[in-house]
């Protein structure tokens, strides 16, 4: 294995932290995928985390006398949370479930996400200030962004929430 105690004391620190980053986004990542149940991927990503977080911990370990390894192995490890959101974010897998009530522009609001190509079930729902609509529609995540902003152009005054889910079985899914 490589000596990493050969490189000079100011690099150590940096080391560890990219070290740290690295490890800990792919961890981020592979929490994700484990819940998504994707296997595979899950123990790849899980090999190479444990191996990078070895020679982390190592490196920190057989240095303990220079706390700023100490420091380097603590930020590498909160900005590998943050990195490894952010990656995620922009590889948006997975599907995201959207429900959308609106007091007034509920059948346009379907209609829209079905000329997009979407699927959309509608129901007819009693909030706090009368009738409403309930708007149900699934999509890949990487598609929220746009339909939600297709429903803010036809009622800026829908409430929109979101929650990730996992198909099981049929329905429409926009290829």
């Amino acid at each position: 294995m490589l000596d990493l105690s050969l490189l000079p004391a100011y690099l150590m620190p940096v080391l560890i932290f990219f070290l740290r980053v690295s490890d800990m986004s792919l961890d981020t990542l592979r929490v994700l995928f484990v819940v998504r149940g994707q296997r595979l991927l899950a123990w790849f990503l899980g090999f190479f985390q444990s191996l990078i977080w070895v020679v982390a911990i190592t490196t920190v370990l057989s240095n303990l006398g220079n706390l700023w390894n100490v420091f380097g192995y603590a930020a590498g490890f909160a900005t590998g949370n943050v990195v490894g959101m952010l990656i995620e974010e922009m590889l948006a897998i997975g599907h995201g479930h959207l429900r959308i009530i609106s007091s007034g522009r509920g059948p346009a609001i379907a209609e829209a996400i079905r000329k997009a190509g979407y699927a959309a079930t509608e129901l007819s729902g009693r909030g706090r200030d009368g009738t409403v609509a309930v708007i149900n529609c699934s999509v890949r995540r990487r598609d929220i962004r746009r339909v939600q902003q297709q429903v803010n152009e036809i009622d800026p005054n829908a409430f929109i929430t979101v929650q990730e889910v996992r198909p099981l079985h049929r329905g429409f899914w926009r290829a």
